[in-house]
């Protein structure tokens, strides 16, 4: 199995105040991995470290080469594409236009008509609706349009960061079906996502962040199975087997 994303004791700070600290994890090629954790457990500083958003110490390889040196645009090139927690979509750009500001680090392809024929198929709604401006979608919709916008870049591995805030949980649903589908079109995941249960729900392998440590990892099915998860994580009270 090709190794994609190699993490290994990577620390993030935001002044004297580390958010994250000797953080390791790995993502293979044909998998979901989700890390969950509380709020302020450092998850979204580690995506920004991936992403080259954020200074880090430590290693960070892609696909077997040291990610230090690329640019956030050279990365997404090489097919590591963020969909940040908060969305980022243009407002007052129609939804055609952001699905196509996905592909600007792919200019100059000849598939890009065929990519956003592929990301309408998945996201029907958005055709519907493209040619409304992005400002003017309900919440779900908006989520759809920032893993389509994401999509266009032809991801291998998509960093996806909280997909579940602020839905309703048949949305959440919706969208977390989605992103498992991902993974049979030969797009692999990293999930941060504090929806634990409908995390591990989906994955293939799985990181618990506490306060910017590492706390536990494991196979997603024996980390849904842990007492310590169930009970902090799934609201399962201690001795409660999901």
């Amino acid at each position: 199995m090709t190794l994609l994303l190699d993490v290994r004791s990577v620390s993030v700070a935001y002044g004297k105040v580390a958010a994250v600290h000797d953080v390791s994890l790995c993502v293979e090629e044909g998998k979901i991995v989700t890390v969950i954790g509380p709020n302020g457990a450092g998850k979204t500083t580690l995506l920004g470290a991936v992403m080259g958003l954020l200074p880090a110490r430590g290693e960070i390889d892609y696909l077997g080469q040291p990610l230090r040196p690329l640019t956030v645009e050279q990365r997404v090139a090489r097919g590591l594409v963020l969909v940040p927690e908060k969305r980022e979509l243009f407002a007052s750009m129609t939804v055609a236009d952001n699905l196509a500001l996905g592909a600007f680090a792919r200019r100059g392809a000849n598939d890009a008509a065929a990519t956003l024929e592929a990301v309408y198929e998945r996201f029907p709604r958005l055709q519907e609706r493209r040619s409304q401006l992005a400002g003017t979608l309900s919440g779900g919709e908006r989520q759809m349009l920032a893993l389509g916008r994401a999509l266009m870049a032809k991801p291998r591995l998509l960093l996806l960061d909280e997909p579940s805030l602020g839905l309703a949980p048949l949305i959440v649903r919706d969208i977390l079906a989605i992103v498992s589908s991902l993974r049979a079109s030969g797009v692999s995941v990293l999930l941060i996502e504090q929806n634990a249960r409908a995390a591990l729900a989906i994955a293939d392998y799985g990181y618990v962040l506490e306060t910017g440590e590492l706390a536990l990892k494991g196979p997603s099915e024996e980390l849904a199975a842990n007492p310590s998860v169930s009970a902090t994580y799934l609201g399962l009270g201690a001795g409660v087997n999901p």
